[in-house]
């Protein structure tokens, strides 16, 4: 279980901080039993403890392409391959494309996709941004994995070079994403 449960300085007052996962009533019970091993049985799924080693900062650069809005940076050295945070937000099986923070969790067997969307609530990983007009590659990468305890979890990772103190964390959002947008601006 997460110790962080009070919101980090610059959260957003209109969003929900979480320090766990939330489930959202699309998530058939048997689905979330894959997610997380305990449900059902008083079990919470765990988050990362203690306080992730990052901070919530206004990106000012005018050549930044998040220029106005808010970024996540390292508050001390981060090595290579290491777990950063948890990419933590409500878990549901229903579509929503109009969301931008939404990520792939799991997928059934049977075809049943399961997201984490972090639009109306979720923890710092909500603010990591795409690497691509910032960075020549990205400084981090999202991999699923699974705690102990068997939660299933969209992690933050370190990539293979190390994140100094003061650095933007960075990712690839992927090509799927920059294609939706594509799709949505120009119908």
């Amino acid at each position: 279980m997460s110790t962080h449960a009070s919101k980090p300085h610059r959260w957003p007052s209109q969003l929900q901080y979480l320090d766990a996962l939330c489930y959202h009533s699309s998530v058939p019970a048997v689905v979330r039993v894959k997610i997380n091993p305990r449900y059902g049985r008083g079990g919470r799924s765990e988050g990362i403890s203690p306080r992730p080693p990052v901070a919530i900062r206004p990106i000012v650069d005018s050549s930044h392409p998040a220029c106005g809005q808010f970024g996540l940076y390292a508050t001390k050295k981060i090595p290579s391959r290491t777990l950063i945070l948890d990419y933590l937000g409500e878990v549901h099986c229903d579509e929503r494309p109009e969301s931008d923070y939404d990520l792939s969790l799991y997928r059934t067997q049977d075809g049943l996709s399961v997201g984490v969307d972090a639009s109306r609530m979720g923890n710092e990983a909500r603010f990591i941004n795409d690497f691509r007009g910032v960075k020549s590659k990205p400084n981090a990468v999202f991999e699923e994995r699974r705690t102990v305890a068997g939660d299933l979890y969209m992690s933050v990772w370190s990539s293979s070079e190390v994140i100094k103190k003061g650095e933007e964390i960075l990712v690839s959002y992927g090509k799927g994403f920059w294609k939706a947008r594509d799709t949505q601006s120009s119908s």
